[in-house]
């Protein structure tokens, strides 16, 4: 027969025959341009199928068929050789099985693990009353009062934080909210924008965020954190935020600064579920409209906040918020920067100074920072659908620093 007709008696596809012949295994008999499988070709066949179920590999069928066809007529399938091949994949086999029961059991110890932490205790975030002191009114810098509140384990869940000149900041699911302008949600919901987000962006662009993050982590390890303030400008989803949380000291305050306040929401609450309790403060406002009193913050972590303000702005962020820093601030700052801009850039020409390292550079010693270590990254010539900020024929990189003034 034919092979398209041998094919479908034995419920195989032609490329897989030909895989065979290619092999050696299948030798049928070709009449002009035509294979033709006889009787022959169907018991080899049945044979390949047959040790293919005991787990041999082709390879290693074509080992044993060597055996049969030149020790036909011989005593070979007593040789000790021709023997140890099925001995051997027994032996194999055998192990496979241990190990498969053995990652079978760490699969249940995880799942066991995940099942036991989806359902474990949980904890409110809200402002700690210890705070309150650090608060301050935006309009005539006084202390705030707390009215109306509902407190929970001395963190302030609901309430009005009200100033004698008449200035009132709301707080709500424990965020302390500042101003009406607060970006909307849109897109998918943020535990599946997460998933969409790295399905949907270059490999090589999460690459990047993943080892400038650890950067930054690392560094921010080597600073003792005890009683320390620490303020992230533009928190987000809380990718760095999620990082490191464990890692903090009960006794440091970590203020996340962002407008969205369904991401500060989603946040809050993933860090209330991990059942670690640690001192963060959701602060939903404009980066120029953070309610703490001058020379509070010890650390400044710049995860592209500055980056991500300079797309609409021409001011670079952190000289715009340098009162709120302490004479002797530590700053970790990762930064978006231009290898060169397209005639087609996105970034308007007013914007770009601080897109480029140079300028950035230039910006920060303004500020009286002292490099201890810095790191450029690779270019990048592709972002995806939420990081598509710059376009065909222009490259981007994450210029990094670490100093103190």
């Amino acid at each position: 027969m034919k092979i398209g007709k041998f094919g479908e008696v034995n419920k195989l596809s032609i490329d897989t025959i030909r895989h065979y012949m290619d092999l050696g295994l299948i030798v049928p008999e070709k009449k002009g341009g035509h294979y033709f499988f006889d009787e022959r070709c169907q018991n080899v066949l049945e044979l390949i199928l047959e040790f293919k179920e005991m787990g041999f590999s082709l390879n290693e069928i074509k080992k044993i068929f060597l055996y049969k066809n030149f020790g036909e007529l011989t005593d070979y399938e007593h040789d000790t050789s021709y023997q140890s091949l099925f001995m051997d994949k027994y032996e194999q086999v055998g192990q496979e099985i241990n190990n498969l029961v053995e990652i079978k059991e760490k699969l249940k110890t995880k799942l066991d693990a995940l099942s036991a932490k989806s359902k474990g205790s949980s904890w409110r975030i809200g402002i700690d009353l210890k705070v309150l002191d650090m608060l301050k009114c935006l309009k005539c810098s006084a202390k705030l009062i707390l009215q109306d509140g509902i407190i929970n384990r001395n963190q302030i869940m609901e309430g009005k934080l009200t100033c004698n000149c008449g200035e009132e900041y709301l707080v709500e699911s424990g965020i302390l909210k500042v101003g009406n302008s607060f970006q909307a949600a849109s897109g998918p919901h943020h535990e599946e924008f997460i998933l969409e987000y790295i399905h949907v962006t270059d490999p090589t662009y999460l690459e990047n965020i993943r080892k400038v993050g650890e950067w930054l982590r690392r560094k921010l390890g080597q600073l003792n954190l005890n009683d320390k303030v620490v303020l992230e400008l533009g928190s987000g989803v809380g990718f760095f935020l999620r990082n490191i949380f464990r890692e903090l000291p009960e006794n440091c305050l970590y203020i996340a600064v962002d407008r969205n306040l369904e991401r500060h929401r989603f946040l809050k609450g993933v860090l209330e579920r991990s059942g670690v309790k640690r001192n963060i403060l959701f602060i939903c406002a404009d980066f120029l409209d953070i309610p703490i009193q001058e020379y509070s913050v010890d650390i400044v972590m710049d995860h592209s906040g500055t980056s991500n303000y300079s797309f609409e702005h021409e001011a670079f962020l952190l000289r715009e918020v340098d009162s709120l820093f302490k004479p002797d601030c530590y700053l970790l700052g990762s930064f978006i920067a231009f290898k060169n801009f397209s005639a087609n850039s996105k970034i308007e020409a007013r914007f770009r100074d601080n897109f480029i390292a140079k300028r950035i550079k230039e910006n920060i010693n303004t500020l009286n920072y002292i490099s201890i270590e810095e790191r450029a990254s690779e270019y990048i010539d592709r972002g995806g659908k939420y990081e598509n900020f710059f376009v065909q024929g222009e490259e981007i990189y994450s210029y990094s620093f670490f100093g103190k003034r």
